[in-house]
């Protein structure tokens, strides 16, 4: 599924129109990306928790030389589903 037909099946469920939606689900994935740039996390009850996690710097190769480079460090978001939604999955 894409995001128009997610913001479709959406607006259909609540009601609101699609551009509603659309400007809801904009401003909610901002809001989470933000958090997660901040070093917070978005805890959503029944879904999951969106959480930046840090990966330290590291050395690697490069496949087509194979000389050694160093790989900087960087922040990667990670999501953790609920039970609630474990269990809606595999129902």
């Amino acid at each position: 599924m894409n995001f128009k037909d997610f913001v479709k099946l959406v607006a259909a469920k609540t009601g609101f129109t699609q551009k509603d939606v659309k400007e809801v689900l904009d401003a909610s994935f901002d809001v989470v990306g933000d958090a997660m740039q901040e070093g917070s996390y978005v805890n959503v009850p029944g879904f999951g928790k969106f959480v930046a996690k840090a990966k330290p710097a590291r050395e690697g190769r490069n496949p087509a030389t194979g000389e050694q480079i160093m790989i900087a460090a960087k922040n990667m978001p990670k999501f953790t589903a609920a039970k609630a939604l474990k269990e809606k999955v595999n129902a």
